[in-house]
């Protein structure tokens, strides 16, 4: 007679494959959400199996950071809580959620209107309003408006980032930018633009004048609201 942690074993190993054979039977449409992470888990523990530790996952999301969408809201202190997630799990996890990040900015970036800043705003409004710190991007166009290139130029405390002409113009110098549009976030979420927001800005346009490179835009995301001082009329000032 098999004995009892043997016959547990051969459990394990079975609920372990049951997602890999649902792929190659069916297609990965055919699996739920906790059946593609446990691939993704791989193993699970005598107690668990990959698509438990799945469920679990998915059960701790927060707000509108629920189902799949719990990897972009959790710590790796949070994953690796979860019993039969270690370090080089919780790792992949974080890793598998940033690549599903940055795979959905790329394409919609391809297709941004940068002539309009509120669909500049929105686009970034997801990306950027719920960062802890502030951080600059610097998105460098062409004559017509069209995307050549975005820069993170800084990341700074719960209350400022710095930001210099300098750092500005080293990169629209280097890609060749007839255009820019600087965006950052307020954590606090409010985009009121702060006296060093606007003086940094017309700085920055100055300086641009004497290259024939011109601000177009200064939008400042906060919490589902931003703040264009193109839009203002603070681009002037």
């Amino acid at each position: 007679m098999k004995s009892f942690n043997k016959l547990l074993a051969e459990n394990t190993v079975y609920q372990e494959s049951l997602p890999y054979e649902r792929f190659l039977n069916f297609g990965a449409e055919s699996l739920t959400d906790a059946e593609l992470l446990a691939i993704i888990i791989r193993t699970g523990t005598n107690m668990s199996s990959p698509v438990d530790i799945a469920n679990q996952i998915i059960s701790m999301g927060r707000g509108k950071e629920r189902g799949l969408n719990a990897l972009f809201s959790l710590s790796l202190d949070e994953l690796m809580s979860i019993h039969g997630v270690g370090q080089i799990k919780g790792v992949k996890l974080k890793c598998i959620a940033e690549l599903a990040k940055r795979m959905s900015y790329h394409k919609n970036l391809e297709e941004l209107d940068c002539s309009n800043s509120k669909n500049v705003a929105d686009y970034y409004m997801e990306r950027m309003r719920h960062e802890e710190q502030e951080k600059v991007i610097l998105l460098c166009l062409n004559s017509k408006m069209g995307l050549i290139e975005e820069c993170l130029l800084s990341i700074g405390t719960v209350n400022s980032a710095s930001l210099s002409p300098r750092d500005v113009f080293m990169h629209s110098l280097k890609c060749g930018a007839a255009n820019l549009i600087l965006l950052h976030n307020h954590p606090t979420g409010d985009p009121t633009p702060s006296k060093a927001d606007v003086g940094v800005t017309k700085r920055i346009i100055e300086s641009g004048n004497m290259l024939d490179i011109h601000l177009r835009d200064h939008i400042i995301i906060g919490d589902k609201s931003y703040c264009s001082l193109m839009e203002k009329g603070l681009l002037w000032l």
